[in-house]
């Protein structure tokens, strides 16, 4: 079991990085503009445009809980479980698929609103692998 963990960790700190950096989706508007953000593009769209209530709470949902998730994780691995990380772990836990739920509501919106055309790209799928990879390494280390 520890080589799974040892296996998933590593996968999820790296999908995670791509998966924040890498452009998320490709916004078609009036079939000639095309827009291809990163997850922290658009934090940092928000924060320039004065939204900056926003940009806190999509930082803070997926960029910041996710990061911490991983890092526990990480901790938990290594102590085998015997320090606070654990219940610090099950405690961020509960917010671990609220990251992909929002870029998904987002990509919905995208595409419901009729005023572009969105499709996914590399970002999305390694930032959604990053999750399930981490959600699995922390159901293992606390089963461990």
């Amino acid at each position: 079991m520890r080589l799974v963990i040892a296996f998933l960790l590593p996968i999820a700190t790296f999908s995670f990085a791509l998966g924040i950096t890498l452009p998320m989706m490709r916004l078609e508007k009036l079939y000639f503009l095309e827009e291809r953000p990163s997850l922290i593009d658009v934090i940092q769209g928000l924060w320039v445009e004065g939204d900056a209530a926003l940009a806190v709470v999509i930082a803070l949902f997926s960029v910041i809980f996710p990061a911490a998730k991983i890092a526990l994780t990480h901790v938990a691995a290594v102590t085998g479980g015997r320090s606070r990380s654990l219940s610090l772990l099950s405690a961020v836990s509960k917010w671990s698929m609220l990251d992909v739920m929002l870029v998904a509501l987002v990509l919905f919106a995208a595409k419901t609103s009729g005023l572009a055309a969105a499709s996914l790209l590399p970002g999305l799928w390694f930032y959604a692998g990053a999750t399930l990879a981490t959600a699995l390494a922390a159901m293992l280390c606390q089963r461990a």
